[in-house]
């Protein structure tokens, strides 16, 4: 039975401990809060809450800390995870700075523990299928890839620690991390990036970007936005083989090739769980944690998410926003 100790049982940390619920031999044992509402969280959930990491390990019988915080508090809970000898799951971004990540990953292997990082949706039905076609070479090599994740701006953190750029790295970081992160994962570190951003007048930060990462026999670009406006969240890709256009339009990933009709893949996922916050429920997070976890009693890093991926996601991001 892997124990777990959750930092942090906001949003993310609530979901982390809900998918924990579904997944056989784990349970979550305790949890290290700094506000009333996290310590009502820790109780309500019959959890019991601690101040400090330190405090807890000296107290409680853990194996894993799953550390979902803001994104600047990581580093300093991650080094102190990993000198308490702890296996360390740590949600995205890792850091904000290659750096910090390096040496986040430099003490893991010092204390000889695994460190993962929450890249979620490398867990999604969709990216697994994209990414089987690009390694499989099923259709032919990618040419073109076109990435888009957009959202009114989050007013619920209105003047908190999302919109100061020294603690979450703000929209390069918090949003187009996920598209990037595939892009690397699937064709490596660019040669060239450039990018244009937009903002209005009143407006503290960029609030739009568009990003073209050049490579040798191919163009991938994104945008990430948001939007001074009450736009819904909007995630889809298209990629661009020499035999076909895969398209995950939001709803459906379909594959589009010439003289055949449309076919639709089966994403269905086999475990759906609720999240709380602004995602339906979803089997994504079910099958992250799973993942790192049999990685931990493996004794292996994840073959999904990979520490240069991570480095060199973390090294373009920081270039864009610094």
């Amino acid at each position: 039975m892997l124990k777990i100790a959750i930092v942090g049982v906001g949003g993310m940390g609530q979901v982390h401990a809900a998918n924990y619920t579904k997944i056989a031999g784990c349970q979550v044992v305790a949890t290290v809060n700094n506000s009333e509402a996290g310590m009502a969280k820790a109780k309500e959930m019959n959890l019991p809450s601690y101040s400090t990491l330190s405090e807890l390990v000296a107290q409680v019988e853990v194996d894993v800390v799953d550390i979902c915080t803001p994104t600047f508090k990581h580093k300093e809970l991650v080094l102190e995870a990993l000198e308490l000898e702890k296996h360390v799951i740590v949600e995205k971004p890792m850091a904000l700075h290659e750096a910090d990540a390096r040496e986040m990953f430099a003490k893991a292997r010092e204390k000889g523990r695994l460190l993962f990082v929450a890249q979620v949706l490398q867990f999604t039905k969709e990216v697994e299928i994209l990414r089987t076609l690009v390694r499989e070479n099923t259709l032919g090599k990618p040419l073109d890839g076109y990435f888009e994740r957009l959202a009114g701006r989050p007013e619920w953190s209105q003047g908190g620690w999302l919109f100061d750029k020294e603690k979450s790295g703000v929209l390069p970081f918090d949003l187009h991390v996920h598209d990037l992160d595939i892009i690397v994962s699937l064709f490596g570190e660019p040669m060239e990036v450039s990018y244009t951003f937009s903002k209005g007048e009143k407006s503290d930060m960029a609030e739009q970007y568009r990003f073209v990462y050049l490579y040798p026999d191919k163009t991938m670009a994104a945008e990430a936005a948001w939007y001074n406006a009450d736009f819904p969240f909007t995630a889809r890709w298209r990629v661009y083989f020499e035999e076909g256009l895969l398209v995950q339009d939001g709803q459906n990933l379909t594959l589009y090739q010439k003289g055949k009709e449309p076919m639709v893949y089966d994403t269905t996922e086999e475990i759906l769980v609720s999240t709380g916050i602004n995602l339906p429920p979803t089997g994504m997070f079910h099958r992250e944690l799973s993942h790192f976890l049999h990685c931990i009693r493996e004794g292996i890093p994840s073959p999904v998410v990979l520490e240069e991926q991570i480095l060199t996601t973390i090294k373009l991001l920081e270039r864009i926003t610094f």
